[in-house]
């Protein structure tokens, strides 16, 4: 299991964030609704968005490379 605490912990807190942002980017409800906010504490959650969309490649491969390191090498 993973620490919140720890370095890694805080990484897969991000890039679960970025992917859900992502994913609900897409959805018309809630991107009008979670994600029209640009700036504030709201915007945090548009912005991880744009992240994942426009780095969906890089983010896809952290993912994988975060996934072996937890199952594999912790």
């Amino acid at each position: 299991m993973t620490n919140v605490y720890s370095f890694d912990g805080i990484l897969v807190f991000g890039l679960l964030l970025i992917c859900t942002c992502a994913y609900l980017k897409k959805v018309p409800r809630i991107n009008s609704w979670l994600l029209s906010e640009k700036k504030g504490v709201w915007g945090v959650f548009y912005k991880a968005a744009v992240i994942g969309t426009r780095l969906h490649i890089a983010v896809a491969v952290s993912c994988l490379a975060m996934a072996f390191y937890l199952v594999f090498l912790k």
